[in-house]
């Protein structure tokens, strides 16, 4: 019988019901065991026993770190061997030998020098350029192989490791696809179109679209899922009679919600240099079939330009939603749930299987 393989991951993200990219991949990750080391946090001590949140995953809280400035590398590298140490006590309680370490952040480049390994694997799905490029550039280089969530972080990685491939982010497709979703009985009393958002609120969301079309549109209702935080237009928003502001709702129940959408909206993040990872939010939303309306910066390259609707300004983006509701449901609908279905989180799983296979990880 083939012994299972052994993977230890750090991830930059706790364990949560709503599923990270990381907890995609290492539930996935079945011909082997997996120690999931999550940042710590309130409530999760690393004094704490490990939850096994899988049949092949427990999940640990790693000791608390405070935050170091960059120059600090006498301390970065106290920080990196404590760490290692505590992963390394853990991971041969669990009797784990010659693992495979896989890696989400730069800052983890500071445990490599005090963990013995058989593999390194970095999966890079965020932009990291305001943290030193060193740390990138030498986790990077040291990796069997790495991933990367869309093409502008594969440009900025290749140059440090060949052995690199695209991995963009995915969906539960069939919790998405399915049909004969409930409408939730928040909804239940609108009659005239939907048009929906799901993602946090705060104040480097721009909502502008939304305050533009609802002003508009009275006829519209706005739903929008997701955590509300700090944002100067949120109370002149939530005076609009057709703008529902409903909160983070569990991630069972968000198909339901998306289910009564007429459109889905996406917007656009202010402050913030402009990332081409495409959000989990687009392939939920293309796994329904239902149009999309999403808003660009003026030097964006659209994604998916067949099936979602892209505006450069609010009226733009208000006469797109005005074309999305009348689009004939047959015409689209079936291309926009093919790309869907490509992206479930099972394909992307199995093309990191299959390359982690190839290199004899």
């Amino acid at each position: 019988m083939t012994s299972l393989k052994h993977y230890i991951i750090v991830s930059y993200t706790p364990w949560r019901t709503t599923p990270s990219r990381t907890q995609q991949f290492a539930a996935r990750l079945r011909d082997g065991k997996v120690l999931f080391f999550q940042p710590s946090r309130p409530g999760h001590s690393y004094r704490d026993p490990g939850r096994q949140v899988r049949p092949n995953v427990t999940v640990y809280a790693l000791p608390p770190v405070r935050p170091l400035p960059e120059h600090a590398e006498f301390l970065q590298r106290h920080t990196g061997r404590r760490l290692a140490a505590y992963i390394r006590r853990t991971a041969l309680h669990h009797g784990f030998r010659d693992p495979v370490l896989w890696t989400t952040q730069p800052q983890h480049v500071y445990l490599l020098d005090y963990l013995n390994v058989r593999g390194l694997v970095y999966d890079c799905d965020a932009d990291w350029s305001e943290l030193p490029p060193r740390w990138e550039g030498d986790l990077a280089a040291a990796a069997d192989v790495v991933f990367a969530a869309s093409p502008g972080l594969l440009d900025r990685l290749s140059p440090c490791n060949a052995n690199i491939a695209l991995v963009p982010n995915g969906v539960n497709f069939p919790m998405f696809s399915r049909p004969g979703l409930e409408v939730p009985p928040l909804l239940r009393d609108i009659r005239g179109p939907v048009m929906g958002w799901v993602g946090r609120i705060d104040k480097g969301l721009d909502l502008t679209p939304v305050e533009y079309a609802a002003w508009e549109h009275p006829e519209w209702t706005f739903v929008m899922l997701g955590r509300v935080g700090d944002h100067p237009r949120l109370s002149r928003l939530s005076r609009l009679g057709n703008v529902r502001l409903l909160g983070r709702k569990p991630a069972v129940e968000v198909p339901d919600y998306v289910s009564r959408f007429d459109v889905c909206l996406d917007l656009r993040r202010r402050e913030q240099d402009f990332s081409d990872v495409i959000p989990r939010r687009i392939y939920e939303y293309l796994s329904t079939g239902k149009p999309i309306v999403t808003l660009l910066s003026h030097d964006q390259v659209e994604e998916f330009p067949d099936v979602i609707y892209g505006a450069h300004s609010p009226a733009e983006y208000c006469r797109l939603c005005e074309r999305a509701l009348e689009e004939d449901p047959h015409w689209v609908s079936p291309r926009r749930r093919d790309y869907g279905a490509a992206a479930a989180w099972s394909r992307r799983a199995q093309t990191v299987q299959r390359i982690l296979g190839a290199i004899g990880l």
